[in-house]
Formats: structure tokens, C-alpha cells, sequence
């Protein structure tokens, strides 16, 4: 089922980015020659009005074929025989129709389970954040000389630095603070897990389990969100530190749970399983947690989009100085594997639904900043010769522009390949 929903958010996303395209063709009055749903062998298509629809064999993507576009044409609904500003909407209409659906699905999801902010709830005794001086209370501003918008900036630029020190600017009580945060490092390890969240937002309650994960070691074990764990083979729980310590010095040996529900003790037996948890770096903060109206919500949004936008334009720098690698980048397979691990977590159906939409509205937001990239091949790169054409005051060669994109065209598909096989070790082999 998870597998299912995941494949059907990820045709969403490319028939929207599609249909973006198709729109706004026909708004210019550029000739469609094929909208297609799907890839491969054609089982049945219709034509109206020009255009031959079309639904293929293999159940993902779609794309749309303008006239004129992938070869010469003369007609004057042709896509090269349009005015500038006409070939440039058609370009970038794709995009914006992934970039209105993350609107409509992140504004749902955040008036519905509402967001973080930058404030900080809690700060972990003797860790890192405490050591560089900030408290509970405080508003982060900055990390690394780089203005941080929502919580995911933070995580973002983190890992990215690869824990080093960096500067912190923070807000306290009007006031512009400074301090040097020393992230500490963890390395990839194999640690016994439960398959639980925790509330880790009330430290008074941080042994209490917020979600269960669908089929993990917990769920069958009869353990519901709500619980509060109380006792470990008879060891008293208080805490979530404690919590953790005790289940990795068992090990993936049986565990007695006891926890508090509705009043009444409940006792079940499980045995953690070992997960693979990759490196990790410990700060020791949480972040605040509002919630609002659909205004609040349309504005977080608009924030959280602009911070993904932010990232996916701050990649190619990355990829370049080697701050992350070509085997982070997602494909496909990444998107439809990291859409099921979401929905796969939730607790129950309406949770599920929630996951669904933050994770396909947080991939749209990706796959619209990256298709705006100016490289060959992108609607991004399109644009760019558009602007090129309209600097010079006309066109390029054909032949020079075909050449271009011919080459952008293949180093994506090579690129695309080397992803498509690092994800398919990763994610279905599991290697």
C-alpha cells in the first residue's frame, strides 16, 4: 500500500510539472502535438483540438511534446516561431505548477499539524548549545554567516559543514547574541531500535512514545502512541536518556516494557531490531512549536519553500567543493523509496495522509528549484538561452543551440543513470 501511494505521489508530481507546460503552451497558442500519462509502448490515445492524448504502458511520468521543439518546423503555432516572452512562460510554467502544488500541500499540512520555528524549546545540559551560550528562549538568526528561516536551515547547513565550529547568532530578548557552536560528531553505527518516536518537546514527558512505527519490534508488541514508558526489565524510566541507555546495553536481546496507560501499567516483551544509522552531529536543542490559521500556515509555507528553493541553488556549489556527494542526489527511486519511508512511519491512516503531503509537497518544492537550474536540457537552461537570444537581439544557431542542449541532455541522462544505480543498490538491494 505504501509502495502504491508513493508511486502515485511521484506520477503527481511529474503530470503536474507536465500539465504546467501543456497549459501554458496552449495559452500561447504553441501547437501540442502529444500529451502523454505514462512512458513506453502506447496502449490507446485520442485527438482533439490538434493534440493526440495518450496513456503508455509502463505507470510512470508523463511528458508533453511541442510542436516545433524537438525538430524545425515553420508553422506558426511551431514553439521556435513564438515571441520570447511566450517560450519563456511555457518553460517556466512547469516548475510553478510544482511550486503552486507544495503551496497548496504544505499550507494543508501545516494549519492541519501545525511547524516548527527557530525558537529554541529545550537545550540539553553540557552540550554543544548550551556550551556556546544559548538558551531556552532564544531565536537562532544565523549559522555560519547564513540567515536561517526555518529549522530545516539549521539541519541543512549542519550537515553540510560537516559539524565544524561555526558562529551562531541568536536573538535574546531583543538582543543580538553571538555564539560558537561545536557540533559533536557520531559515526555511522548499528544501534538496537524499538521503532518509536518519542516527545521530546516536554522533557518532563520525553519517555513518552508519540508515534509507533508501522510493522517495527513496538507495534507488535501491542505499544500505542500516548504510552509512557515506565520501566525497563524492571529498571525505572524517567527520561528519554535513560530510556536509550538501557535499550543499547541490551542490545537486540528480549526487552520487558512496562508502560503507563490510561492510568494502568501495561508489561509486554519485544526484541529490537539493529538498524544502520548513519553519521549523525549532536547539538542538543529542540526547536519550538507553533500553530496558527491558514494565514500562519500559507506563511510558513512560503518559508519552508523558500529555504528548499535555497538548498537545491546551493547544491551545484556543494557538489563542486565536495561538501556533499553525486550519491546524496535523489532520482526517482530516491523520491518513491523516501515517500514510502514517510508514509510507512505514521501511526495511523490520517497521519499517514499528513506524511504524505508534507513529503510530496517538500519533493515538489525540489523538483521545481531544480528544473529552474540554468544547465542544457533543464527548463532552466531553456530560459537561459531565451535570455541569451534576448541580450544578443537574436536567436543562436540552431545547430550551436542543439548542440547544447544535445550535450546538457546527455550529461543529465548519464548523471541520471549513475543515480538510478546507486539508488537501486541502496534502496532495493540494500547494499
Amino acid at each position: 500500500m505504501y509502495l502504491i501511494l508513493a508511486i502515485l505521489a511521484f506520477n503527481i508530481m511529474v503530470i503536474v510539472h507536465e500539465l504546467g507546460h501543456f497549459i501554458a503552451a496552449k495559452m500561447m497558442g504553441i501547437g501540442v502535438l502529444e500529451f502523454s500519462l505514462f512512458v513506453g509502448p502506447k496502449l490507446f490515445s485520442v485527438t482533439r483540438g490538434g493534440t493526440r492524448y495518450s496513456v503508455r504502458l509502463f505507470p510512470i511520468m508523463a511528458y508533453v511534446r511541442l510542436e516545433g521543439d524537438e525538430e524545425a518546423s515553420d508553422s506558426p503555432t511551431s514553439f521556435n516561431k513564438k515571441p520570447k516572452y511566450a517560450r519563456a512562460f511555457t518553460m517556466v510554467a512547469g516548475p510553478l505548477a510544482n511550486l503552486l502544488l507544495a503551496a497548496v500541500l504544505l499550507t494543508g499540512y501545516f494549519a492541519i499539524q501545525g511547524y516548527q520555528t527557530t525558537e529554541i524549546s529545550q537545550i540539553a545540559e553540557g552540550s554543544p548549545a548550551a556550551a556556546a551560550g544559548l538558551r531556552k528562549g532564544d531565536r537562532i538568526i544565523s549559522y555560519g554567516g547564513k540567515r536561517i528561516y526555518a529549522p530545516i536551515d539549521v539541519v541543512q547547513f549542519l550537515y553540510v559543514s560537516k559539524g565544524e565550529p561555526v558562529t551562531v547568532e541568536y536573538k535574546r530578548d531583543g538582543k543580538l547574541l553571538k555564539g560558537e557552536l561545536r557540533p559533536i560528531y557520531h559515526p555511522e553505527t548499528s544501534s538496537p531500535m524499538m521503532g518509536v518516536v518519542l516527545d521530546l518537546t516536554n522533557p518532563e514527558g520525553s519517555n513518552v512514545l508519540k508515534e509507533i512505527y508501522a510493522g517495527s519490534p513496538a507495534e507488535q508488541a501491542g505499544l500505542m502512541a500516548g504510552d509512557k514508558v515506565v520501566a525497563i526489565n524492571g529498571t525505572e524510566v524517567d527520561s528519554y536518556e535513560k530510556m536509550t541507555e538501557l535499550i543499547k546495553n541490551n542490545g537486540i536481546n528480549e526487552l520487558e516494557i512496562t508502560v503507563l496507560r490510561n492510568g494502568d501499567h501495561f508489561v509486554t516483551t519485544l526484541t529490537p531490531i539493529e538498524v544502520k544509522t548513519e553519521e549523525w552531529y549532536e547539538v542538543g536543542l529542540d526547536f519550538g512549536f507553533s500553530r496558527g490559521d491558514v494565514l500562519d500556515a500559507l506563511g510558513q509555507s512560503a518559508i519552508f519553500t523558500y529555504s528548499i528553493i535555497r538548498s537545491v541553488y546551493y547544491s551545484p556549489k556543494w557538489l563542486i567543493t565536495g561538501k556533499v556527494n553525486v550519491s546524496d542526489m535523489m532520482g526517482p527511486i530516491g523520491m518513491v523509496s523516501t515517500i514510502t519511508t514517510t508514509v510507512s512511519q505514521a501511526p495511523n491512516v490520517g497521519q499517514m495522509f499528513l506524511y504524505l503531503m508534507y513529503i510530496t509537497g517538500m519533493l515538489n518544492v525540489a523538483l521545481g528549484a531544480t528544473n529552474l537550474l540554468p544547465f542544457p536540457a533543464l527548463d532552466g537552461g531553456r530560459l537561459l538561452l531565451i535570455g541569451i537570444e534576448a541580450v544578443r537581439g537574436k536567436p543562436l544557431n540552431p545547430e550551436k543551440e542543439s548542440v547544447i542542449t544535445m550535450a546538457g541532455f546527455i550529461i543529465i541522462i548519464l548523471f541520471g543513470i549513475y543515480i538510478a544505480v546507486n539508488e537501486f543498490q541502496k534502496y532495493v538491494i540494500g547494499s
